[in-house]
């Protein structure tokens, strides 16, 4: 980097830095430099909004206070905590990668970037806002307001956009304020360098944003075309016995791995609702079901596909539950079912049952 570049730059981090002083926002993982508590607080902030983050960090570090805590607790505890946040491999992670600092690094969490990023779930992100937020170290922290505001100041396009990004994070991270720096540039993102619209006048360091000055700024970080999401429908059986219903628990690994469930899945081609849910009870428990009424129909998105799920009232007929193609199953009555952590489209399904649970079973 020229004399001229590095005068720039320092000048730009200063100027951010101050506005990070000034209006800063004041979040709960700010107040600490507990590495654990950092490290919870940028795992649920992956993928997921800050407001919508805030609750579940206070509950989860309420019932897990430390790596201790954390490792101790069982999956079912963990996932329970972590219900309705979403992208639960992050949980799952998290819970695997307390019990690998457990064991391995006396509990406490490692501040080099190696057996840091060697830890289950963390990648580029978490780590660099761990290095640089808890332990002070000068390193990057990109997340998707700063990979925007990055590519805005200095025009950054194309499919080289995040090697180069990276290359210039490093370049005008102030020695011995990554922590501040990175932090400045997530707010700058969230609340005036925003993806439509931004607020340029409010901007503290508008002066050096290439982007700005050539009137393009929307037009960047340059964004790929909506893909339209492809459709699934999928069935769930709602089977009752002396006043029970049988739950199964999804394997641990994949797509809400862990969750508990009703039992179903995906509509094969050619396949009725009710030949789906026959067949697919067959292959998960064993067992030969009666298909009867419709409970609800509930829709639901992932990232890459949609889903409608039909859940109906069922009675067995032939054979007792195993866990064939599922981790486990229980019977347990409508109450029961809050101890247990399920996915937003299986929580609609409860809902329903309690919104007619005065409706009796198929006899």
């Amino acid at each position: 980097m020229t004399k001229t570049a590095e005068r720039n730059a320092g000048s730009l981090a200063g100027e951010l830095l101050d506005w990070f002083a000034r209006e800063g926002r004041d979040l709960p993982w700010r107040r600490t430099r507990d590495p654990y508590r950092i490290w919870v607080a940028e795992t649920m902030l992956v993928q997921t909004q800050v407001a919508t983050v805030i609750p579940y960090y206070e509950r989860f570090v309420a019932r897990f206070p430390d790596v201790a805590s954390l490792a101790g607790a069982s999956l079912d505890e963990v996932l329970k905590v972590w219900e309705g946040l979403g992208y639960y491999a992050r949980a799952r992670n998290l819970h695997r990668a307390a019990r690998e600092v457990l064991e391995r690094h006396g509990g406490h969490i490692p501040s080099h970037s190696a057996a840091l990023r060697a830890l289950p779930g963390v990648g580029a992100y978490v780590a660099g806002a761990l290095l640089s937020i808890a332990f002070g170290r000068d390193e990057p922290a990109l997340d998707g307001n700063a990979r925007r505001v990055l590519s805005r100041l200095f025009r950054i396009r194309g499919a080289a956009g995040s090697a180069a990004l990276r290359h210039k994070a490093r370049e005008v991270l102030p020695p011995g304020s990554a922590g501040a720096f990175n932090q400045a540039l997530m707010d700058l993102g969230a609340t005036v360098c925003t993806p439509r619209r931004p607020r340029c006048e409010a901007c503290p360091v508008s002066r050096h944003c290439e982007a700005h000055r050539q009137g393009d700024e929307e037009s960047l970080p340059e964004r790929r075309s909506p893909r339209r999401l492809p459709h699934v429908d999928v069935t769930a059986a709602v089977i009752w016995r002396d006043g029970r219903v049988l739950i199964a628990r999804r394997p641990a690994h994949g797509l809400l791995g862990g969750l508990w469930e009703f039992p179903g899945g995906k509509q094969e081609p050619g396949e009725t609702l009710p030949e789906c849910l026959r067949r697919e009870i067959r292959e998960e428990l064993g067992v030969e079901i009666e298909v009867g009424e419709l409970v609800t129909s509930v829709r639901h998105a992932f990232t890459h596909y949609r889903i409608t799920l039909h859940a109906f009232r069922c009675r067995l007929v032939d054979g007792e539950p195993q866990p064939i193609g599922c981790a486990d199953t229980r019977w347990v009555t409508l109450a029961e079912l809050d101890g247990f952590a399920f996915s937003a489209a299986d929580r609609k399904v409860i809902a329903a049952l309690r919104a007619e649970e005065s409706s009796l079973p198929i006899a």
